[in-house]
């Protein structure tokens, strides 16, 4: 099958790596499965030309962090292809605000420093913002979790530790946690805690991830990460 017509709308270094996924007959399943819910009349999150906002925000040669999430918020209007953030007009949900409130203390800024909630401009400095699931029936959430998705973004997760070095692998969650299977330790840094979510606050508060982060990049002479900036 030809890989242009599963999906013309991936960054073509992506395209490039995963030709074997593409090609795969459960990628087949996935498109056929999101058209049947179009024909049946399901309202499906992410808008398609934005499933794969993230792979098209971060280029495969690009990734310097991989923050992972579940799958996409399935509120109306929530959802644009990139883990964890919101298009600009949209209320901040509370695992976001949370990762805000623990980027203010991380970097000791004033509680009511303002951030942008559409993480675009993390996205476009080396942020791969990567679901684990990328798609998601309306008001139903992990309603797509079992179409394959999953497959696809394990096998994302294994050739970004197999054929790149020095990512920056942020797991939030025991959902997250899961993943570090696929990534090579000695490649590459992992880091754990909780998830933000108000569930589970507690354990991710005090994490300091994201200047961690920075410092393990500058470790490897690669420009930190402004996680605070429009």
């Amino acid at each position: 099958m030809n890989e242009q017509k599963i999906n013309p709308q991936i960054h073509q270094s992506w395209l490039n790596v995963l030709a074997n996924e593409f090609s795969q007959p459960y990628f087949a399943d996935i498109k056929a499965f999101l058209l049947n819910e179009k024909k049946n009349g399901a309202t499906v999150y992410p808008p398609g030309p934005l499933i794969f906002n993230a792979f098209n925000h971060t280029p495969f040669e690009a990734v310097k962090v991989v923050i992972l999430g579940q799958d996409p918020y399935h509120g109306e209007g929530q959802a644009h292809g990139l883990s964890f953030s919101v298009p600009a007009g949209i209320a901040t949900p509370r695992s976001l605000q949370n990762i805000f409130k623990e980027i203010r203390s991380d970097f000791e800024l004033p509680k009511d420093a303002p951030m942008n909630s559409n993480l675009e401009r993390w996205a476009d400095q080396g942020v791969f913002l990567l679901n684990a699931i990328l798609t998601v029936r309306a008001n139903e959430a992990a309603s797509h979790q079992n179409i394959g998705w999953q497959r696809f973004t394990d096998a994302v997760i294994s050739t970004l530790s197999e054929q790149r070095e020095g990512i920056v692998f942020l797991l939030w969650g025991n959902f997250a946690k899961k993943k570090a299977s696929l990534i090579d330790p000695n490649k590459h840094h992992i880091l754990l805690s909780g998830h933000p979510s108000p569930l589970s606050e507690r354990l991710f508060f005090g994490c300091q991830h994201f200047s961690k982060a920075n410092d393990l990049l500058a470790l490897n002479g690669q420009t930190p990460i402004d996680w605070i900036g429009d």
